[in-house]
């Protein structure tokens, strides 16, 4: 039997997508892939393939003898544009940093990217496309799934929301890229909906936006709910609660948020990026400017056909991403990574 490694330290900070991604990843090649890979957790032992989930810098200098005894491989949950919308560093660290993070990528012998559009990205920094794959994101319907209507009520009033109003989520880390203070507008501008956002500084004061969001948080509109921080175990509860999920980022991957939300069935409003067509087709409202955002979720909370629908296009995007679909692209790019594994060796005895 084949073994992987699997690094990380995307877990040791709450709240964040990498961290959810990481461990679902882990858990379906476990439980689905078991009969083909035993996988092992930031094993100091050297295995046939060594998959980097994090960027740690003890990691990094682990990857020559990964290399010498298997394959390396990387997953690419971000590139320096992506973190320019997310964090504040001083330039002395923001260059260093940046050029760390390719150099990472660059030593992998393989990469995977959750997102197809970052393939061409990546090769502008120099990485051959060819060395870089595609696979979704991916999450377990056991923890996440819908609870029944007539619980919803309740749940509400345990979180301390309104029973009855129609109620809208966003779910991430509290930075400008997320669309926070749009989500705030908007709210202020439909006082007889509730809108709800669970999700914290993750990064504390180096986040983008942090002073200017803090301000928000601690004297929010009426109708706004901050409610931090949630645990993964508890995030079901908060999906189930909704009655939209709206995210109006401007610039993302692919949020486990969205996966999340479809597998509970419920419809999603989301902005209109270029990087959202190749992996959601037509399983999502969408709008490009706070307007746009307000006539939908007006027509949703008014419109019960209308919202029916919305309803059926997540439910579509939930059984695209089936279990059993990413598993066999896991398996295909673990084959895949074996049979470079062996090539390697057969070239270093010529």
């Amino acid at each position: 039997m084949h073994t992987i490694n699997m690094l990380s330290r995307a877990d040791s900070v709450k709240g964040q997508g990498v961290g959810s991604a990481y461990l679902e990843q882990v858990a379906l090649v476990k439980d689905d892939l078991s009969h083909k890979y035993k996988v092992s957790i930031n094993s100091i032992h050297g295995k046939d393939i060594t998959h980097y989930h994090s960027i740690n810098p003890e990691f990094f200098l682990t990857i020559p003898f990964a290399k010498k005894r298997g394959v390396a491989v990387g997953y690419v949950h971000f590139i320096p544009e992506t973190l320019e919308d997310s964090i504040h560093l001083p330039k002395c660290l923001k260059i260093p940093f940046y050029w760390y993070i390719m150099k990472f990528y660059k030593s992998m012998d393989l990469l995977v990217t959750v997102n197809p559009w970052f393939i061409d990205k990546l090769a502008e920094y120099g990485i051959n496309p060819k060395k870089v794959t595609y696979i979704p994101n991916y999450v377990s319907d056991k923890k996440f799934y819908p609870i029944e209507t007539g619980d919803i009520g309740a749940l509400r009033k345990r979180y301390g929301l309104p029973e009855h109003k129609f109620t809208v989520l966003g779910v991430g880390q509290l930075q400008i890229r997320k669309g926070v203070l749009d989500f705030i507008e908007i709210a202020k501008q439909m006082p007889d909906i509730h809108f709800v956002w669970a999700g914290g500084f993750s990064f504390g004061p180096i986040t983008d936006g942090y002073e200017e969001i803090k301000k928000i948080k601690e004297n929010p509109p009426k109708n706004v709910t901050f409610l931090g921080i949630i645990d993964r175990e508890k995030m079901n509860e908060v999906y189930n609660l909704c009655d939209l999920m709206f995210l109006p980022s401007y610039n993302e991957l692919f949020p486990m948020t969205i996966l999340e939300s479809m597998n509970c069935n419920k419809p999603m409003l989301l902005r209109d990026l270029d990087l959202y067509e190749n992996i959601l087709f037509d399983f999502y409202l969408k709008g490009t400017s706070n307007e746009e955002f307000i006539d939908t979720i007006r027509r949703l909370s008014t419109d019960e056909a209308y919202l029916d629908e919305a309803v059926a296009m997540s439910k579509k995007g939930k059984a695209f991403y089936s279990r059993e679909h990413v598993a066999t692209m896991w398996d295909r790019f673990y084959q895949r990574a074996l049979a470079y594994k062996d090539w390697k060796r057969k070239k270093n005895k010529r």
